[in-house]
């Protein structure tokens, strides 16, 4: 078991140079094995989630060679059923169920695990296999088999416009017969990534990053090149940490038009911030003005970046309100931030922070990613040592967090217990 200890209220100055996105390496990596050759992914971050999918795909039989940032795949495998010793580790392994149904016309995988934030439902995934063709049938142990006999181009409209979802449909759909529509598509930039990443391979797709996307369906797919988007939520955390404790904190190797929603609050509430055309640098106040926040899907305010941005109340003179709409656990982090030293009231969805606060070290548990994140804010900020266990959660999604905070002065420590 590992634990992080974080000395706090260190100024931290210097460059932070932002890893490639994690919510699109994780369906990049399983997409893969709808090539018929090679295929190389640069920029891909080392971190857990991408360690179990490329075990994953070793597993299945494909050859995975990673060097620095860029990850190898021979797409050459077995098609035989993943285990929930996998799948339990991540939800993102639920793209396989895509990536195998589009190339082979039959998966079978246990139920995906990940982060308890909330009930993470597949029905809108299976909704729209079944509108391509497939039968699907799932047993008392989570065990999922799919299976066409023929995949055919549909018009597939999604209730909630589910990135996982949308992402999934794609995979299956590239190879389908015909043309799939899919209505009330997710348009976030992992979406984007990841077509251009099909079309590098000879698919048909247009409309990424809109409400409809189309999808002409192809007899193969090749290998390719591919390069990962940078980490917009990675990007807003050390954005979030530097308002706390920066000074001229530059955070580098991002597209600042995927942070606006985030950028667009901070401006607001008062935080010295510079956007520039790749990078964007920011110092941190002793106060700021209170601002309210609702999470909502691309291009509003994002739901991984709820948890961070809740710290910053402890700098505010007055009230800051924080609604969710994405996920009902996402608030586990609360009692956590209230042992650091914030005030903080719950009712239903919506959290109500009064500030200033005075945080202080304590001893507290990384409940999920984002919140994990969320602790690590706090404890730069806090006078003292916090001690954060269950860090599992957050080396998932954040590569080299220690050694890239560590080189811009904060004192930070992992140990293992």
């Amino acid at each position: 078991m590992k634990i992080m200890k974080v000395e706090g209220n260190h100024k931290l100055s210097g460059t932070i140079k932002i890893s490639g996105a994690k919510n699109s390496s994780v369906a990049l990596l399983p997409a893969s094995l709808l090539a018929d050759t090679d295929v190389t992914i640069c920029n891909v971050p080392e971190i857990t989630d991408t360690d179990v999918l490329c075990e994953t795909l070793e597993y299945l039989g494909a050859d995975v060679r990673r060097a620095s940032e860029s990850v190898v795949i021979t797409p050459t495998i077995e098609n035989k059923v993943i285990p929930q010793e996998l799948t339990k580790k991540l939800r993102a392994s639920y793209y396989f169920m895509g990536a195998l149904l589009g190339k082979y016309k039959h998966v079978e995988i246990y139920l995906p695990g990940g982060c308890s934030i909330g009930k993470r439902p597949i029905d809108l995934h299976l909704k729209g296999f079944e509108a391509l063709g497939a039968t699907i049938t799932n047993d008392d142990e989570g065990k999922y088999v799919v299976d066409a006999k023929e995949l055919k181009g549909a018009n597939i409209y999604l209730d909630i416009a589910s990135v996982g979802a949308t992402i999934n449909i794609m995979l299956a759909a590239v190879l389908a017969n015909g043309k799939t529509i899919i209505d009330n598509a997710a348009k976030e930039p992992e979406i984007v990534n990841i077509a251009t990443y099909l079309n590098n391979m000879g698919a048909k797709i247009t409309g990424a990053g809109t409400s409809e996307i189309r999808i002409t369906g192809v007899e193969k797919l090749h290998g390719c090149y591919h390069e990962v988007i940078p980490d917009r939520i990675e990007t807003g955390t050390y954005l979030i940490i530097g308002a706390l404790v920066g000074e001229n904190l530059k955070v580098f190797n991002v597209i600042p038009e995927h942070v606006e929603a985030l950028t667009s609050k901070l401006q607001e509430m008062g935080v010295n911030i510079t956007i520039g055309s790749d990078s964007i640098v920011v110092s941190s106040k002793e106060s700021y003005k209170p601002v309210n926040i609702k999470t909502m899907v691309y291009p509003g305010f994002a739901t991984d970046l709820q948890q961070p941005f809740s710290v910053l109340a402890a700098r505010c003179n007055g009230k800051m309100k924080v609604e969710e709409t994405i996920w009902e656990n996402r608030f586990m982090h609360l009692p956590e931030l209230e042992k650091l030293g914030m005030k903080v009231e719950r009712t239903g969805m919506v959290a109500t922070f009064t500030g200033p606060n005075k945080l202080k070290g304590a001893e507290v548990k990384a409940t999920d990613l984002r919140a994990g994140a969320a602790l690590v804010a706090a404890a730069l900020a806090a006078e003292g040592e916090t001690t954060i266990t269950d860090v599992e959660h957050i080396l998932r999604g954040y590569e080299g967090i220690v050694e890239k905070l560590t080189d811009v002065g904060a004192k930070i420590k992992i140990e293992e217990i």
